[in-house]
């Protein structure tokens, strides 16, 4: 595993976790994911020599750390900007929190993306050679 890539990589997930608490709307925030997940893969491919797939998915782990940590933290903020999912949170069958909900959805969610940034390195790894010597390399 190259964890220190993969820190450095997370840290999109943290700018997205504080940006879609604040302005990035749910409606246009795949858009963003879908850009974020290219260019993992692709520095996934390069800089990693193996285990692709596993790299992508904990990533994704991450990234699923640092959302749910930025939308606890700004929970109100962020519930003002997504009503849709808080109404979600707050209407869910077993009266847990919308915290706890929101944890709970994120962590399915993360796993879920993880299988889709996954899937992305070791597709982009088949196309891009490994850079052995490089910065980064696990």
């Amino acid at each position: 595993m190259n964890w220190q890539l993969l820190f450095k990589l997370s840290l999109f997930g943290l700018a997205m976790g504080i940006a879609t608490a604040f302005f990035i709307p749910s409606n246009i925030e795949g858009i963003f994911w879908l850009v974020i997940f290219i260019i993992s893969a692709y520095f996934i491919a390069k800089y990693c020599t193996r285990m692709y797939f596993t790299n992508g998915f904990c990533l994704s782990l991450l990234n699923c750390v640092w959302i749910i940590a930025a939308h606890l933290v700004f929970y109100d903020n962020y519930a003002k900007e997504h009503t849709k999912e808080v109404s979600m949170y707050n209407d869910n069958p077993y009266k847990i929190s919308p915290q706890i909900a929101l944890t709970i959805i994120g962590i399915v969610i993360g796993v879920f993306s993880g299988l889709v940034q996954g899937l992305f390195a070791f597709i982009a790894s088949k196309f891009i050679l490994s850079n052995k010597g490089a910065p980064f390399q696990d």
